[in-house]
């Protein structure tokens, strides 16, 4: 798995992340789940935070792709971290101001799965949920909002940015991420 964390979240994968490790995991009996955590500032600056996310989390994708040809890669992120995944799979489409670094084509057979929650792209210019504007690999996402997060929806409740972990969308991402990997989740 490779995850991103959220805005001024500590380095490693950030409280989503861990719990949506934990809850995967949970679902993937006897499977070994590595974790790699997206190594970038996670910082107010987002432009240059979220493109330095992009180029560690594309090199890292590709490494694993290379080293382990049948590994199934979960790619993940809360937030700002939901913004460096966009940021690898959908192309070369401009959002707002940030720069793409797509991963090559050959790469979508190794990702079996995305999950973001509180994907800020969403609500940027109404671009939609990653499911919409990543052509390649959009059928193997899942971009979860909670009912009044203001940094993906109109909506105003900032406590539900952070809910996540606990509202249920962290279980339902790792349920269709697990069904992915397994090959049970179209």
């Amino acid at each position: 798995m490779v995850f991103a964390r959220g805005t001024a979240d500590k380095p490693g994968v950030g409280f989503t992340g861990r719990q949506f490790v934990t809850a995967l995991k949970k679902r993937l009996p006897g499977k070994t789940v590595s974790v790699y955590a997206v190594n970038y500032p996670a910082s107010w600056n987002f432009s240059k935070s979220t493109s330095e996310g992009a180029v560690d989390a594309n090199k890292h994708v590709q490494y694993v792709a290379a080293v382990c040809p049948r590994t199934k890669i979960v790619l993940g992120g809360m937030s700002q971290g939901a913004g460096v995944i966009d940021l690898i799979t959908v192309g070369n489409r401009i959002i707002w101001f940030f720069k793409p670094a797509p991963l090559p084509d050959k790469m979508v057979n190794h990702v079996a799965a995305i999950a973001v929650f509180g994907n800020p792209s969403r609500d940027i210019s109404s671009l939609g949920p990653l499911t919409k504007i990543s052509p390649l690999y959009g059928s193997k996402a899942i971009d979860l909002c909670a009912t009044g997060d203001p940094y993906c929806s109109s909506g105003n409740n900032f406590f539900a940015h952070f809910a996540y972990p606990w509202n249920g969308m962290v279980n339902e991402a790792a349920t269709f991420a697990a069904g992915r990997v397994l090959g049970t989740q179209n």
